[in-house]
């Protein structure tokens, strides 16, 4: 054989060489191919049987016989000789080698008979890069719809075998036909499911390495779907015109995981006509029958003239009468009729000779024993007095007791409040305050302004009644103040005596914000200071030679109109009057709401009270009808009315989104104990007459506005609203445990009836050094609206910011009369009303004046009214009571080209001086 030794391993080798008889090498086992892993050799192996000798060849040269490990074996069988021979490759050689193939091994074995070649066996070197060539990305697709997730694995060698994991768990083909993994490494989903959603990674293995791709999030969403309608509703009028609806749900299905909402309106409205009630009244009487046996006649009648129909009433009263007929001649058993009679009628009057007496003797024993009651309480009692000397600093011994009411606003409303509370103190007198530690009960955290009675044992006794609000008339009475005495304060100056009287306010009387004027032919405006309550009266719309004392006036107590259901009473109930006279122009009346206007969530009703004390349904405000007119501004209603009364509006959710508009307020004092500081928050609606409420119950408990109030979205949604206390000084201040968050149920904000919704917190300082307070105060609605008011003030009283309360103070001019109380002089207007009520070829006619005025509805209501652009001006007037734009009214009257005139350049010297004709009526 060549010799393999020394380095010279280019020598070749013989393909055959001279042997015996024999058989030629066959290969039981030949060089696979093989791969380097980071540093380690590999080892080449072949046998072969018989075979004298076996050689490597790589890359067509041969291995060193030195490189060779060689085993011999005799095969037992056939006694023939086996040779296996193994080399080592390492990943140097493989480096090295720089050929047009991979690097290769091929091994040779001889016998006698000649030599065979076993297949090549290729090495490379192993490895899998870390960067995939495509990550999945994620998707979000429809229910049932295909999902396509593609992945190409890193360059590797050998090639990377893929694994979909999904939420980190291996996804298996087999087990869900729904899911193939077999497409050239993609996820391929073919019809998607709910629980197909979730975060989906690719996971690429070969020998050396595993290699992630990036997550992708998959999400199957629902598109909602309508259900079907609900029946239509009852006609919401019982007689005549009105509307009915019907509803559906976006819950066929829901939308789910980010779906679509349905698209449509899930409320219509159709007009319908109700068949008026017919009340059903007697024809008149028949004849008398024949004289009966018993000695009577009788005569009937029928409910027939008219039946009732439609649901009428049927007739009051009987349908068959009868009398005797003898004249009390007839005998009935053996006596005359007359005397059976008077028996009857003797008996009768002894039953109730003896009734009345023993009613006569019950009612003096009550009167007795309330007599009794009513001199024990005065002299218990007395009136609601205090010392003298207490007001300088006096001490005296007196009793102190509350009358806690029940509220339903508690947080625990199982918990009964105590009725009342008796103590007994010596001391300066200081009504205490109700978050006192020792005097609080659960009740008084939406309630803290109990009812006091306070009796003070002294010669000298000094008697206290304030009454709250002003009373505007047109006639001066005895005892009013002077005009230029103005009573009304924006901030109380004198904490030391409001200190003492704070809680005092229980014992005043509130009564009716009211105006009153007389007013002529000139028409003019009246107004209930800072309520945003106003009248507007024309000019003409009293007689000539005329004058009419007319009053404004809203009701403070319980308000009559208690809605139904969800329906919310959106502003105050207001009355003008007297309600017997007539005008010959409409007036304009209005009214502020707490509504967001959007006609997709609330249908909006005017209502008006009848003589018997009723609500009667005026008109919808999106109703189109000549009997009167509602414009809705974004905070007021302007409704153009031809008779007095008393009117409110009311207003109906037609979907969770409709948004109740509530002022979030912050007051605050010092209580009677030196430490402690008394945040009270309101939320009442957004309506300038339920702050002015406010404010009023404020000032008499020396309470200082601490914010600006801010604007909070309450959605009819039905979840609560959360009061609480935030950021206070841990070092500084403290509050009472368990008292930081009040939640208010969602029923007591939206059914409230104007009346505020009032929270009350109790801090307390650690030293009377304290003079800074700083917190945060937060109202939200849970899954809604949230507003943060951010206290910084001084509870000293000279040290305190003052805040102002009303944007537009129009308390002294609660009543103008003549050319004064318009923004349009009559000039001018008369040259409008000339100029648009003409109708014009061009179009440029009333109907062009109220469309730049912005009025777009309704437009057959000033169409049946005597001069359509008077009524469209006194429209104007009312919505720009307080602004008086001018300007932006000229430029509208120039762009229609019927009139060049500078409404704005009109000097106030043509206007006439008004005529304040009013008076301020407050009782002490």
């Amino acid at each position: 054989f060549p010799s393999l030794s020394g380095n010279d391993n280019s020598e070749a080798l013989p393909e055959s060489i001279p042997s015996a008889p024999g058989t030629l090498p066959h290969f039981m086992e030949e060089p696979d191919d093989a791969y380097i892993i980071k540093s380690n050799p590999i080892v080449l192996r072949c046998k072969a049987m018989p075979a004298m000798q076996i050689f490597f060849k790589c890359n067509g040269e041969w291995v060193h016989q030195n490189e060779h490990v060689s085993e011999e074996s005799m095969d037992e069988a056939t006694g023939l000789k086996v040779r296996e021979v193994f080399i080592n490759v390492t990943r140097q050689q493989v480096e090295d080698f720089h050929g047009p193939e991979d690097y290769w091994c091929q091994c040779v074995a001889w016998s006698h008979l000649g030599t065979s070649k076993s297949r090549k066996a290729s090495v490379r070197i192993a490895y899998l890069r870390k960067n995939f060539e495509q990550d999945p990305q994620g998707k979000e697709v429809p229910i049932e719809g295909m999902i396509v997730l593609h992945c190409r694995p890193p360059e590797g060698v050998p090639a990377a075998e893929v694994e979909w994991l999904k939420n980190e768990e291996p996804i298996d083909s087999n087990l869900d036909e729904n899911i193939d993994t077999r497409a050239d490494h993609n996820l391929i989903i073919r019809q998607a499911r709910l629980s197909d959603s979730g975060n989906y990674t690719c996971m690429a293995a070969n020998i050396v390495a595993k290699r992630r791709s990036m997550s992708a999030t998959v999400v199957v969403y629902v598109n909602g779907g309508w259900s079907s309608w609900t029946e239509w509703s009852n006609c919401n009028a019982r007689c005549g015109r009105g509307w009915q609806k019907r509803s559906r749900t976006c819950t066929n299905p829901a939308p789910l995981n980010g779906g679509a909402f349905c698209e449509g309106m899930s409320v219509q409205k159709i007009t319908c006509t109700s068949l008026c009630p017919v009340d059903g009244n007697w024809e008149v009487w028949s004849e008398w029958s024949v004289c009966s046996p018993e000695c009577e006649h009788l005569r009937v009648r029928e409910c027939i003239a008219p039946p009732p129909r439609n649901g009428g009433k049927y007739c009051e009263g009987l349908s068959q009468e009868s009398e005797n007929c003898t004249e009390g001649l007839c005998i009935q058993d053996k006596k005359p009729l007359h005397e059976i009679k008077s028996q009857n009628i003797e008996t009768a009057s002894d039953i109730a000779l003896y009734s009345g007496l023993g009613a006569a003797v019950i009612a003096v024993a009550v009167l007795v024993v309330g007599v009794t009651l009513y001199r024990r309480s005065q002299s218990e009692y007395g009136v609601d007095v205090i010392d003298s000397s207490a007001l300088t600093g006096g001490f005296q011994t007196f009793n102190f007791k509350t009358v806690r009411q029940g509220n339903s606003l508690l947080l625990n409303s199982s918990m009964q409040p105590d009725l009342t509370v008796s103590r007994t103190y010596s001391g300066p007198i200081c009504l205490q305050d109700p978050m006192d530690k020792e005097l609080m009960t659960e009740s008084s955290l939406f309630n803290p302004l109990s009812d006091i009675k306070v009796k003070v044992q002294s010669s000298f006794m000094v008697s206290l009644g304030v009454t709250e609000r002003a009373e505007y008339h047109g006639k001066a009475h005895s005892g009013t103040f002077p005009h230029g005495n103005n009573r009304a304060f924006g901030t109380i100056q004198a904490r030391n005596k409001a200190t003492y009287i704070q809680n005092l306010s229980s014992i005043s009387t509130r009564s009716e914000l009211k105006t009153t004027a007389i007013f002529g032919h000139l028409g003019g405006r009246l107004v209930v200071p800072n309520t945003g309550v106003s009248l507007l009266i024309p000019h003409g719309a009293i007689p000539e030679e005329s004058s009419w004392e007319i009053s404004l006036s809203i009701t403070q107590k319980e308000p009559s109109l208690q809605p139904e259901g969800t329906d919310v009473l959106l502003g105050p109930e207001v009355t003008c009057g007297p309600s017997d006279l007539s005008v010959s122009t409409p007036f304009a009346l209005t009214i502020p709401h707490c509504a967001e206007v959007n006609s997709e969530h609330w249908n909006i009703h005017l209502k008006k009270r009848t003589q018997q004390g009723k609500w009667e349904e005026v008109m919808s405000v999106e109703e189109e009808t000549t009997s009167c007119y509602c414009l809705l501004d974004p905070y007021a209603c302007h409704i153009l009315l031809n008779s007095f009364g008393t009117y409110a509006l009311i207003g109906e959710p037609i979907s969770d989104c409709a948004v109740r508009q509530l002022k979030v307020a912050v007051f605050g004092c010092l209580s009677c104990n030196s430490l402690d500081y008394n945040l009270r928050v309101y939320c009442m609606d957004n309506t300038p007459c339920a702050f002015q409420e406010v404010v009023s119950d404020e000032r008499l408990q020396g309470g200082q506005l601490l914010e600006e109030p801010k604007l909070l979205h309450f959605k009819g949604n039905t979840f609560s609203l959360q009061i609480s206390v935030l950021d206070i000084p841990p070092f500084l201040w403290r509050i009472k445990p368990f008292t930081a968050c009040q939640e208010v149920p969602f029923s007591r904000v939206w059914s409230s009836s104007q009346k505020p919704l009032h929270c009350a917190f109790s801090l307390e300082r650690y030293t009377p050094a304290t003079t800074q307070l700083s917190c945060k105060i937060c109202v939200r609605q849970v899954k809604g609206h949230e507003q943060i008011l951010q206290i910084q003030t001084s509870i000293l009283e000279n040290e305190r910011e003052t805040i102002a309360f009303f944007a537009h103070d129009d308390s002294n001019f609660p009543a103008q009369m003549g050319p004064k109380a318009f923004k349009i002089p009559y000039s001018i207007r008369q040259r409008i009303c000339a100029t648009f009520d003409t109708p014009n070829a061009k179009g440029k006619d009333w109907q062009m004046l109220a469309q730049k005025t912005c009025i777009n509805r309704n437009l057959s209501y000033f169409a049946t009214q005597s001069s359509p652009s008077a009524v469209i001006l006194d429209l104007w007037e009312a919505r720009h009571q307080h602004d008086g734009d001018l300007d932006s009214l000229a430029c509208a009257l120039e762009e229609i080209g019927r009139t060049h005139s500078k409404i704005s350049d009109i000097t106030e010297t043509e206007i006439e001086e008004p005529d304040f004709n009013y008076s301020r009526q407050n009782g002490l």
